[in-house]
């Protein structure tokens, strides 16, 4: 079964960061984001990191909520 692509993405200055994933694979999107803040090339810092990985929670909570109040459109994958 085909995951869901998901991103997310944040606008600091003239830099924009996107970052796209599985459903499913978040863990792997915040080790993404840990890798991002020691690439001193960019000027992406531990703010900026834990301003997605809270949207990524976010966004997790209301699809988790999404499957307990029986929302349609909100489909559990394994």
């Amino acid at each position: 079964m085909k995951r869901l692509q998901r991103q997310l993405v944040l606008n600091k200055g003239a830099e924009k960061f996107i970052f796209r994933y599985e459903q499913g694979r978040e863990d792997e999107l915040l080790d993404a984001l840990v890798d991002q803040v020691k690439d001193h090339r960019t000027d992406f810092d531990w703010f900026d990191a834990a301003v997605l990985s809270f949207k990524l929670s976010q966004m997790l909570i209301g699809r988790a909520e999404g499957l307990l109040a029986g929302d349609s459109d909100v489909t559990l994958v394994h």
